[in-house]
């Protein structure tokens, strides 16, 4: 059921890509420029223009959909019901021990490694 909605969720938006894609730039964003009745302000719906808010619609819903069945999902399981928890065994870690104060300053020009022999 999941996949199925996904299968549709992702043509939609595809769909809805394309269509806003294809329709004409008016410029003025927020519906403000263009054409349409100098009167109302409106301008009339084209075919393109009921196709994307259909689309838009579509996309919105199947996103509810899939969120609320991924709730759902996640409601019935938890990532702590796979850890155990052994009291009994010592925790014990892997990491490297950490160097003395000593060997964190660099090397004294007597610890230095002698210069190799010139080749002449």
């Amino acid at each position: 059921m999941e996949n199925v909605i996904l299968v549709i969720h992702l043509i939609l938006a595809l769909c809805l890509i394309g269509i806003v894609l294809l329709q004409r730039s008016e410029g003025g964003g927020l519906g403000m420029g263009g054409g349409g009745d100098v009167m109302t302000g409106r301008a009339a719906a084209t075919a393109l223009a009921k196709l994307t808010w259909i689309f838009a619609i579509g996309f919105i819903i199947t996103s509810v959909t899939l969120t609320v069945l991924a709730r759902q999902e996640a409601a019935s399981s938890s990532v702590m019901d796979g850890v155990v928890i052994d009291d009994a065994a010592p925790a014990t870690t892997d990491a490297p021990a950490l160097p003395s104060g000593n060997d964190l300053l660099p090397p004294s020009s007597s610890d230095a490694p002698l210069a190799p022999p010139r080749a002449d």
